[in-house]
């Protein structure tokens, strides 16, 4: 009984935090074609689930149609989504292209095969929302992947930059969203577990065990494990940028700064040592996001 108790507050947690995600973001509007990228991990699993129950009690009307690109990689069982979604009873579209032999083609062998992959994945699956007629495009990414392309961008890139819930598309025809952004790994591998999603491994970049992004989740869950709240704040950091307090000249005019004889509430306070707020598990409003209040949802959940 306490099992099913906390599988049903993890539920309506997903489904409060999606909704939230879509609300502060706008992702989803009325008369929405969603195409959701299904590639047979817990993430996209978990995403094309939790679409569906908002669907039944949106304010909005919108449709989904999942998308999965058969990449020909060795041993994929074809048959797995097909069948799943089928008895979902979802529209979906199976998309076949031989981008695995490409790759290894391509890349020579002990080498990073991502970035290849992810162009030749984005370019097909761009097509195919203007085929299929999507007006957006969900992909699984949650709060963790946001985390990790961020410090990624840091550590490597040497840039402050980060995956965010909605833009537009490299060629500029699409709308992609990420409805799971404020979603944490941990909850999305639980849900995996209660609905038995038939998981397909990845044998591209998921046998991967050198890459730099498994390292960077590796330290993020290494925080979370030993410092409680962390991993939250950094998030939290995401949403209250202060441009005068960093160095990017084009986004605060420090040439033209001059004393104003005004008290500023950041002024040279570069740390305070008083405990950061918790975030708040809905909206100013108490509002709990996208869903219409027919379940009834508490902030202790």
């Amino acid at each position: 009984m306490d099992i099913e108790r906390e599988n049903h507050k993890l539920e309506k947690r997903l489904c409060r935090e999606v909704g939230r995600a879509i609300v502060d973001f706008n992702m989803i509007e009325e008369g929405d074609r969603v195409m959701v990228c299904v590639s047979g991990g817990k993430d996209s699993y978990g995403l094309l689930d939790i679409l569906l129950k908002l669907q039944q009690r949106a304010p909005v009307n919108f449709e989904l149609i999942a998308v999965n690109l058969d990449q020909k990689q060795p041993g994929f069982p074809e048959h797995v989504l097909p069948e799943y979604l089928g008895k979902l009873g979802v529209k979906f579209h199976i998309e076949n292209q031989d981008t695995y032999s490409i790759v290894k083609r391509v890349i020579p062998e002990g080498k990073t095969l991502c970035s290849l992959c992810s162009r030749l994945r984005r370019g097909i699956l761009y097509r195919v929302a203007g085929e299929l007629g999507a007006t957006k495009i969900a992909l699984g990414h949650h709060r963790d992947d946001i985390l990790q392309t961020l410090l990624l961008n840091m550590f490597f890139g040497g840039k402050l930059k980060g995956m965010p819930p909605k833009l537009v598309s490299d060629d500029g025809r699409n709308v992609v969203i990420r409805p799971l952004a404020y979603v944490p790994e941990k909850d999305l591998a639980r849900w995996a577990e209660v609905r038995q999603f038939p998981i397909i491994p990845c044998t591209l970049c998921g046998s991967q065990e050198n890459l730099q992004r498994k390292q960077v989740g590796n330290l993020l869950r290494e925080w979370d494990a030993k410092f409680p709240g962390r991993v939250e704040n950094m998030f939290n950091a995401l949403q209250n940028v202060v441009p005068s307090h960093l160095l990017d000249r084009s986004l605060f005019p420090f040439e033209t700064l001059r004393a104003t004889g005004e008290a500023s509430e950041d002024g040279d306070k570069a740390f305070d040592e008083e405990p950061c707020a918790p975030p708040a598990a809905a909206g100013a409003d108490g509002n709990p996001g996208w869903v219409r209040p027919v379940i009834p949802i508490t902030a202790g959940d």
